[in-house]
């Protein structure tokens, strides 16, 4: 305890000697922790997702893929009838729950008034047998069993109750004029690490659909299988189901013998089971419940924090041995008088965990405080109280040990292997100065750096291909009023108004809008009245008016829009590019399409094709554009007005005046257009700005690296540079010998930067089925600012080593 006591003593002491090396040590090891503290806590919680459930490692979600004439649907939803389907005929599974949400939103009546509420479903009663929802008041065993019935969280009790007990009181909804919900339960807020995040759960019996069809998918269905069965083993069954239920509905609606004949066509139809666990992170499918994360920013987000760390730890190993030779004559002295290499050993490590220690105390506070800025960045809701619970605690505990190891280990061994005779000489114990392993260091260092700098241009630059591309519509200036159709009959009156408003140009009925999170609808479509299997083709079926066309920006190709002038058109359909190339037509204006609007009755209708609308992008860029057709309808739940770019928060109120006086108490909603678009890409948007943090961080901890470096070098080659000057060498000779091999340093950090910065982007490029090319120049860009950086960082230590006083370097001779 003695001795120990002693090497802090001597730590703390030589951390007051040197303070300005000890505190670019410490602030540089303290930003490293700093940022793997933080992305640490982000990955714990990605990871955490849906871990609540007692019984999550046996809840599958049951995923669709479909595939007809060419078009894919990959879908997180199936029919109503295949969860109750699945549990009656195979005994693995012991229970299944569904959730419907296609609404999207409820009006909910409160104080007198509506409020647009986002956070529902409705759900069978079998929901709280397969997730873990403990309730606060009743009894959820039975909660739902009953039409009208509805469970809700305490957050919703309070905000519509102003209380938590509110069993046996009831909730007004504005939907079929006014239906009223009788609450038989408050359960617990659901955990903010679920992919789903209701607030009130509404009873299944009153989803008005047609029950009995296994061909229309619409419903999230989660089984719960029991305890020693496997996915694969339910999986097994899938084609089993497919031929005992699917099939003969088919054989209703199409010409269809089976379904080996259905896949001989091309088509394909498969159903999967997902982890409940591996949802958040690993699927991306259409609709699910929420935003969900990606694995691969996880990983991206992970190694991006154990390289700033790793850039911290060689900046403190290179800081440390730049020192080195003010630490010769004092290693000189211990060996003299005794004291063994392993002492000197842990000596040193000792004042590199002192160091450490401090640093981590340092990035524990910077966490602290950075969370909410962190929490922006992120856009997560992280608590300061995670940083001190479960795995984080283990880690703040554990990490000093491993970080003082990782950049202490070198530092203690090569000060320990001093030679005591060489160095009380005054001459240096360590060989060359041009170390092998501190060169290599550096060039980590920068090839790092280079490769977040390439990372970063970019993902920015990937983004502004996104808002600049040509996406075949017009997103900007695009008011889009929520909710309007709580109206009803009013809602064309409310269209008319609002158009007539001077800064309003046009306006259209808009539920169905190209940008995510919008609503879909699919259809079977053929060139044929009778459709087999060989014939049909899936295309994204929308109901608009006559305005959406020319509000939207959009342009028609060939043939004409929908137009109050032919009583016709009611019966006309317009197609995109991509569904016309898929139905196989050049010139497809005039000719019929048919579809089914009846799957029981085997009803089919006829329209005819009377424009094509050129393709524009209706989901992300990371989609190809499918087969898109649209019908004359009038899908009002949402209306969108072409504004002029003038005044929009004095025409914002002129509406929300309009919308008091024709609504029943529903408050106005409204969003732009071009919000909803950013939205899509708002993943993107996070890793732009945390590789923007990443990099900069980088550059300055590989300078603070190479800086020790430059010194550590200036002060082997002291006697060197004074000979050299004493020889007439001049002071810009001496600053272009040293900067020379630092140049190469980063010329060989560059070589290893390029093609591993190259292959990561085209990965992440990969995700995007519209993409820029990674150019020569963005390579050079990064390259040209890791040299200036360097440059700067070296000049200072450079042309001071080269200002010195040649005869204090070589008194000594």
């Amino acid at each position: 305890m003695s001795m120990l006591k002693n090497y802090i003593i001597v730590a703390w002491r030589n951390l007051l000697k040197n303070k300005v090396f000890s505190l670019v040590n410490i602030v540089g090891l303290a930003t490293g922790l700093t940022c793997f503290l933080l992305i640490t806590l982000y990955v714990f919680d990605e990871l955490s997702y849906d871990n609540y459930n007692e019984k999550a490692d046996r809840i599958y979600r049951i995923n669709s893929f479909i595939k007809m004439g060419g078009s894919e649907l990959k879908l997180a939803v199936t029919s109503d009838m295949m969860g109750q389907t699945l549990k009656k005929d195979l005994p693995q599974v012991e229970e299944y729950v569904r959730f419907y949400n296609s609404n999207g939103t409820k009006s909910i009546r409160k104080n007198g008034e509506y409020i647009v509420e986002p956070k529902v479903a409705h759900a069978d009663s079998t929901l709280f047998r397969v997730f873990t929802l403990p309730a606060l008041y009743g009894d959820t065993k039975n909660a739902l069993n009953e039409p009208n019935t509805v469970v809700i969280t305490e957050s919703a009790a309070k905000k519509y109750f102003g209380e938590v007990n509110v069993v046996g009181k009831t909730i007004e909804t504005n939907e079929n004029g006014q239906t009223s919900y009788r609450v038989t339960a408050v359960i617990r807020d659901v955990p903010h690490n679920s992919h789903f995040d209701f607030d009130l759960f509404f009873s299944m019996d009153n989803v008005n659909y047609g029950y009995g069809n296994y061909l229309s998918h619409n419903f999230q269905t989660y089984i719960l299988l029991k305890e020693g069965t496997t996915a694969a083993e339910v999986e097994k069954q899938f084609p089993k189901y497919i031929e005992s239920y699917v099939l003969p509905q088919a054989k209703l609606v199409m010409q269809i013998n089976s379904m080996q004949e259905f896949r001989k066509s091309g088509n394909n139809l498969e159903y999967s089971l997902i982890p409940l666990l591996k949802i958040h992170l690993h699927s991306d499918l259409f609709p699910e419940l929420g935003v969900n994360g990606d694995i691969k920013y996880v990983y991206i987000f992970s190694a991006a924090a154990i390289f700033i760390l790793l850039l911290a730890c060689i900046n403190f190993i290179n800081l440390s041995t730049a020192r080195s030779m003010s630490r010769s004559r004092e290693v000189g002295i211990r060996k003299v008088l005794g004291t063994s290499k392993t002492k000197l050993v842990v000596q040193f490590l000792s004042e590199s965990g002192l160091t450490v220690v401090i640093a981590m105390v340092i990035a524990i506070v910077a966490a602290w405080q950075i969370l909410p800025l962190f929490n922006t960045l992120s856009a997560k809701s992280l608590s300061v109280s995670l940083l001190f619970s479960g795995k984080m605690l283990a880690t703040i505990i554990i990490l000093p040990f491993i970080v003082s190891l990782l950049a202490g280990s070198y530092p203690s061994l090569f000060l320990s292997s001093f030679n005591p005779v060489m160095v009380l000489k005054g001459k240096s114990g360590t060989g060359s100065s041009k170390s092998k392993l501190r060169n290599g260091l550096v060039i980590f260092q920068f090839a790092t750096s280079i490769v977040l700098i390439i990372a970063t241009i970019t993902v920015y630059r990937q983004l502004d291909y996104i808002q600049t591309r040509k996406i075949g519509f017009n997103k900007d200036q695009v008011l889009v009023i929520d909710g309007t159709g709580v109206l009803g009959n009013s809602v064309q009156s409310f269209k008319n108004e609002i158009a007539k408003l001077p800064g309003v140009l046009s306006g259209t009925y808009a539920g169905f809008l190209p940008v995510a999170g919008s609503a879909r609808n699919d259809n079977t479509f053929s060139k044929e009245a009778v459709l087999t299997t060989s014939n049909t083709l899936n295309i994204q079926s929308w109901s608009v008016d006559e305005d959406y066309i020319p509000t939207l920006g959009m342009e028609i190709k060939e043939g004409r829009n929908f137009s109050k002038s032919f009583g016709t058109d009611s019966s006309a359909i317009i197609i995109n590019e991509t569904a016309a190339s898929l139905l196989g037509y050049k010139d497809p204006v005039g000719k019929k399409l048919y579809t089914l609007v009846d799957n029981q009755a085997n009803i089919v209708r006829s329209y005819d094709i009377v424009g094509v609308v050129k393709n524009f992008n209706y989901e992300s860029l990371r989609q190809r554009i499918g087969p898109l057709a649209m019908v004359l309808g009038q899908a009002s739940w949402s209306t969108a007005f072409r504004v002029k770019p003038s005044d929009a928060e004095a025409l914002i109120n002129q509406v929300s005046e309009k919308w008091k006086s024709m609504s029943t108490g529903t408050p106005f909603s409204y969003h732009f257009l071009d919000e909803s678009f950013d939205n899509m890409y708002r993943a993107e948007q996070q890793v732009g700005r945390v590789a923007v943090v990443f990099a900069v961080l980088a550059v300055i901890i590989a300078c603070l690296g190479l800086f020790g470096l430059a010194t550590y070098m200036a002060e082997q080659r002291t006697k060197e540079i004074g000979v050299r000057k004493v020889l007439g060498a001049s002071v810009n000779n001496i600053v272009m010998m040293l900067s020379r091999d630092f140049l190469l340093l980063i010329l060989a950090a560059s070589l290893i930067a390029f093609p591993v910065a190259w292959w990561a982007m085209s990965q992440w490029l990969q995700d995007f089925e519209y993409r820029i090319g990674i150019g020569w120049w963005i390579f050079l860009i990064s390259g040209s600012i890791a040299i200036v950086v360097a440059l700067c960082t070296i000049s200072f230590q450079a042309v001071r080593a080269a200002l010195a006083n040649p005869v204090k370097s070589l008194r000594t001779e």
